[in-house]
């Protein structure tokens, strides 16, 4: 697979950007809805020979336009590139979104943007695109506009899971309800937080079990409670079975929220430094002990529940 190009602005785009096909969004979570329009985009570059390619923005449009509206962001941009380029995507254009590209009409959008810069053959949107200037540019204007202006465009009607219609909303409302396998269904993977390792307060190593203790990048965290997850070195590769507390430590009274992760398996050095946590499926709520004591015995409990996770896992996984 070749290194795919991200571009973070207009004057970074190059003079051989073009021809493109072009899908466009904010693609925050990358959901399953997103995912196949990036696979429709490289398709349609493999049968015309073009680029297959993503314009997307940062910050979130709703963030210049109406902050009182704007989402919590589940992912970062690095972490959407990867994403994108396993869908086949060759180039993204991340494209600072100020108030000056707000107030673009859809014909400038078009014409100045899409055509002359990014070389457009093709544009691949959702049935609901709204574009440019208050939203006025809708996915009717886009046709008639590549009609005009010569390039094709393809819409695609809205994904649905088990009944339920795939948006990044909706993967904010299960993550954050705990509902971390319903998130799963939608994104076609398990939701995860990934960041830095911090330190912690120690108490863990001192009256516990040691954890890792992560600084999420996501403005979005499942519910408090405790979750069988895998976690990921992301400077190494290795990769661990795990189980998760999203909360507060109330049982010491504890006044901020954290995310510490216990590894099923021994930690060989070095400790990693960045990580990424997978969240499998929820065990339980976090609630307060009376001891220590109390919390690492049910900590111990928690532990042979994910292993007895992991293990029906395997065993579904060799029989298939």
């Amino acid at each position: 697979m070749s290194q795919l190009r991200v571009y973070r602005g207009i004057e970074q785009i190059p003079p051989d950007f073009g021809p493109s096909a072009l899908t466009i969004g904010n693609f925050d979570g990358v959901h399953v809805g997103h995912r196949f329009l990036m696979r429709q985009t490289a398709q349609l570059a493999a049968e015309g020979g073009w680029k297959a390619s993503v314009l997307t923005f940062d910050p979130h449009p709703a963030y210049i336009v109406a902050p009182s509206k704007a989402p919590r962001l589940m992912t970062a941009i690095a972490r959407r590139c990867e994403l994108m380029q396993e869908d086949g995507i060759e180039q993204v254009l991340v494209l600072p979104f100020t108030p000056e590209i707000a107030r673009l009409t859809p014909e400038q959008f078009v014409e100045d943007l899409l055509v002359r810069r990014l070389g457009v053959k093709a544009v691949v949107v959702g049935e609901d695109f709204r574009f440019a200037a208050g939203q006025k540019g809708t996915a009717a204007l886009l046709q008639s506009l590549g009609e005009r202006l010569g390039f094709r465009v393809q819409l695609i009607e809205s994904i649905l899971v088990r009944g339920e219609r795939v948006s990044s909303s909706q993967v904010r409302r299960h993550v954050e309800l705990g509902e971390v396998g319903r998130a799963a269904r939608l994104l076609s993977r398990p939701y995860s937080l990934e960041g830095a390792v911090v330190p912690g307060e120690g108490i863990g190593h001192r009256q516990t079990v040691p954890t890792l203790n992560l600084a999420p990048d996501s403005e979005v965290l499942p519910a408090s409670g405790v979750y069988v997850t895998c976690t990921r070195d992301l400077e190494t590769g290795r990769k661990w079975q795990s189980i998760t507390n999203v909360g507060f430590r109330p049982t010491f009274n504890g006044q901020s929220l954290t995310i510490e992760t216990f590894l099923l398996s021994a930690l060989d050095p070095p400790s990693p430094r960045h990580i990424r946590v997978n969240f499998l499926w929820r065990v339980r709520d976090e609630r307060k002990f009376d001891s220590p004591e109390a919390l690492k015995a049910q900590i111990l409990q928690d532990v042979a529940r994910a292993s007895a996770y992991f293990r029906h896992r395997d065993a579904l996984v060799r029989v298939r």
